[in-house]
């Protein structure tokens, strides 16, 4: 049997986080579970496989996967959760912050980093001389 994605351990720190739903005036479906949206958050994020190709099976759809997870961005989920993970790290004495450092050399330039404007053509053009 494979290891669950959520433990219950996880879900004991994460659940408080997330936001409640309110039931839809119009009616339709009930909102899925915030477990299995977790759950399956985690999978698209560890797999990488496309929003779209999330398998229905496991009690979703992507695109309720990908709406939940946008959702939870803007409600703060992710940072709250961080932080409340950062503590629990602290807490057991398996990170000490007060030595971290961050090396810009070391992170990644996405696409080369910020793009420059061309440099002005200077060609057929004399410059006054810097010498005389």
């Amino acid at each position: 049997m494979s290891k669950p994605l959520v433990t219950d351990d996880l879900w004991a720190a994460v659940k408080p986080l997330i936001p409640r739903h309110e039931a839809s005036a119009k009616g339709g479906h009930p909102p899925v579970d915030d477990r299995v949206c977790l759950a399956g958050i985690l999978f698209v994020l560890k797999t990488g496989i496309a929003w779209e190709d999330f398998p229905c099976e496991m009690g979703c759809s992507g695109m309720t996967l990908l709406n939940r997870l946008r959702a939870w961005q803007r409600a703060g989920v992710w940072d709250a959760l961080h932080r409340a993970m950062l503590a629990r790290l602290r807490a057991a004495g398996v990170v000490d912050l007060s030595r971290v450092i961050v090396d810009s050399s070391s992170v990644r330039a996405v696409h080369g980093g910020k793009k420059r404007d061309r440099a002005p053509w200077t060609a057929g053009k004399t410059g006054r001389s810097t010498t005389s």
